[in-house]
């Protein structure tokens, strides 16, 4: 009897190291070594990243497309590397976390220093990449402002507002939410100006069904951020509004 237990517990012992063992080599694999012998295409994922009130964390976004599978985000060690060397990257952990009941999800990650980061997952039996995320999180962390946002409450509100301290934002992101978070439209835009649900000015539109209209008296959310062209955002402004 205790031949046979110290064999199930040797049987332990050595499936428990080979499962830690491999866990540890997926959490080294490089991303060079994750795409060889894989098709892949680049700036194929929407994705950017934001300091948090916490200025210890920061969110990375992304929008998962229907049906994809395997997301997954890489990182580099610093940021003074070739952002485009894919050897520089390794896997990072993390949970993801639902962001608009879902539409959206969002890695939480406490890095120790600036870095670049890629966002992947799978489509089709392909992987996609997103552009490489540049962390701002100490040089230019993200404000959290409400009151550079106007709206003029109509059944189709506009919304216009203003940067905060950084300048070099090159594309807006907003939500229109109701008052379970379910996203509503989400779309972007060169200009500091969207009205719901008029497209004449949205360079990208991420909303999958035809958007429903406002209904008075009820109570919704929008939503902004501020992008620069290496997918930090500057800005995160949140700001209710009603239908009267």
């Amino acid at each position: 009897m205790k031949r046979e237990a110290s064999f199930f517990f040797l049987v332990f012992i050595f499936f428990y190291s080979c499962s830690s063992d491999n866990s540890s080599a997926d959490s080294n694999i490089s991303l060079e070594e994750a795409l060889r012998n894989k098709e892949f295409s680049i700036d194929n994922v929407i994705a950017c990243a934001a300091g948090n009130i916490d200025s210890n964390v920061v969110s990375v976004f992304l929008y998962p497309r229907s049906g994809v599978s395997n997301i997954n985000f890489y990182q580099t060690k610093t940021v003074d590397v070739d952002k485009n060397d894919f050897a520089e990257y390794t896997k990072g952990e993390g949970d993801l976390i639902d962001v608009f009941n879902g539409y959206l999800l969002k890695y939480e990650i406490v890095p120790e220093q600036e870095k670049w980061i890629i966002v992947s997952f799978e489509e089709r039996g392909e992987i996609h990449l997103s552009n490489p995320i540049r962390l701002k999180q100490t040089s230019k962390p993200t404000e959290y402002l409400s009151e550079n946002v106007r709206v003029q409450s109509s059944n189709m509100p506009v919304f216009t507002w203003q940067d905060g301290v950084f300048d070099d934002t090159k594309i807006y992101f907003h939500v229109v939410s109701n008052a379970n978070n379910d996203l509503l439209s989400g779309t972007y835009t060169f200009e500091k100006r969207f009205q719901y649900y008029k497209l004449d000015n949205v360079v990208l539109n991420i909303t999958e069904e035809i958007p429903p209209v406002l209904e008075t008296g009820e109570s919704y959310d929008f939503t902004l951020l501020a992008v620069s062209e290496d997918n930090w955002v500057n800005l995160f402004s949140t700001v209710p509004f009603n239908i009267p």
